[in-house]
């Protein structure tokens, strides 16, 4: 029985983000043996998983991206020169749900619509969609599907299946971060986590083990509720970006939107000590980030941190300037102001910076990001190569639309790989690049058996 107050369905035909490369994937496959063009290092042995937003049936109300859409997690897995390919939904109680019912239940967040008893029984009428659908983590023999300021979601690493929420010995207990880090000298997990109400923010830390070593801990200064994505990581600090994006929960409740974009605000930088002394507050003018590279302390007591900043957050804001992005390196002095220099000034829509996971918290040399390289156009991408030390720039240019790369060091020479669809015959494959020479090309190329929706991030996890 449907609720007679049922939102409409979302068209999805004209719909940026439901067609083409971003439609969504409803078949779940497991194939060994995949078609190699080239050749796997016979040393590489492990996995790289992605998530991303995949709506499980055709959705109601609304679809904002990537907001909304349910998670799912695709696994290419290499071993003795061959790849094989599994992917599977994140079952949530709504996804189950939906698929007892043959149709979308939950609503997008931002329609407002909730499922009523009759739809879906006590427990879970009111409740709004669970969106484990941005990240995926590996610590402490957890795998998990990391959601936007709440609870992750536990898998089985064999074979993807979901197993149950967690709150990771209650570091999670409030919700976490996406986009959470390990320091790979202590092998400690560092999040934070933003709410709507009081306290607007905390920190957590999970030892090495999985037992909580901090607990939920408020940040002191913030006194309004605020969007932030990610977070960069050093041997002292956590470095977050307090940008003006707030939210508007009256807004929200008369029709308005639900995120506002307060410039007059400036941004506001958190430097908060791992071990517990009092934040250290920055200010500078207004920006928006989405994405750290990486961070890392230097002799004098300052800081320096790589990241993408855009001019404003696009979608939550009419300000008239092109909305552009660039690569930051920006130095913070804890006593005194930051300096900000942009790396990357060819690269255009610039974004999904990754290093070489193992030197978080430490000085890096490259960073590696997804934008528009020559001839690129639409959904058409291209990866570039950052060398900080030599203060050069490549990119290679693949003809396909382009996802987040993934650092993957080999014992027959590093790599970066990335999945990429052709927007024409809609083929996934995935790229693996020599980590020395990645303008060069792949040096191995796996056929992936089924389309594989543009989608967010991912890990490398070594068998």
């Amino acid at each position: 029985m449907t609720s007679p107050t049922r939102p409409a369905p979302v068209d999805l035909a004209h719909h940026s983000h439901l067609t083409g490369v971003y439609a969504p994937q409803r078949t779940e496959v497991d194939v060994d043996d995949l078609p190699v063009t080239g050749s796997l290092p016979e040393s590489l042995r492990g996995s790289y998983l992605r998530n991303g937003p995949n709506p499980r049936f055709d959705p109601i109300g609304s679809y904002v991206y990537p907001l909304d859409g349910d998670g799912m997690v695709h696994a290419i897995s290499l071993a003795d020169g061959k790849a094989a390919y599994r992917n599977r939904f994140v079952r949530t109680p709504m996804v189950i749900a939906e698929e007892a019912a043959g149709q979308a239940i939950w609503s997008g967040i931002t329609d407002g619509h909730t499922p009523s008893v009759a739809e879906v029984g006590p427990d879970l009428a009111g409740t709004v969609r669970e969106l484990p659908d941005i990240n995926i983590v590996s610590h402490a023999g957890r795998l998990m599907a990391m959601a936007e300021a709440d609870r992750p979601y536990l898998l089985a690493p064999a074979d993807l299946a979901t197993l149950a929420r967690t709150d990771c010995d209650g570091a999670m207990r409030v919700g976490s971060t996406a986009h959470p880090k390990i320091d790979p000298v202590t092998g400690e997990l560092v999040l934070f986590n933003y709410g709507l109400e009081a306290p607007f923010l905390t920190w957590s830390v999970i030892g090495p083990d999985g037992s909580a070593v901090r607990t939920p801990t408020p940040v002191e200064g913030l006194d309004t509720p605020t969007m932030i994505h990610d977070m960069a990581l050093t041997e002292r600090y956590i470095v977050l970006f307090i940008c003006p994006l707030r939210f508007d929960l009256v807004a929200a409740m008369t029709g308005g939107s639900l995120l506002s974009w307060r410039p007059d605000d400036g941004t506001r930088i958190a430097l908060i000590p791992r071990d517990g002394g009092p934040v250290r507050w920055l200010t500078m003018d207004p920006i928006w980030v989405w994405h750290f590279a990486n961070a890392f302390d230097n002799p004098d007591g300052s800081v320096t941190v790589d990241y993408v900043e855009w001019t404003y957050p696009n979608g939550f804001t009419d300000d008239p300037r092109r909305d552009t992005s660039a690569l930051v390196r920006a130095r913070l002095d804890p006593n005194g102001p930051v300096t900000r220099t942009t790396i990357s000034e060819k690269a255009v829509n610039l974004e999904f910076p990754r290093v070489d996971d193992r030197l978080l918290t430490r000085d890096h040399h490259r960073v590696a990001t997804v934008a528009k390289g020559p001839g690129d156009s639409g959904d058409l991408d291209s990866l570039w190569f950052h060398d900080l030390q030599a203060g050069t720039e490549t990119c290679w240019t693949p003809g396909v639309a382009i996802g987040e790369p993934i650092f993957i060091p080999s014992a027959d020479g590093d790599l970066w790989g990335a999945i990429g669809t052709d927007p024409e015959s809609m083929r996934s494959r995935f790229y693996l690049l020599a980590a020395d020479d990645p303008a060069a090309g792949p040096v191995a190329t796996v056929d992936l058996p089924i389309r594989v929706p543009a989608g967010l991030h991912g890990a490398w996890l070594p068998a």
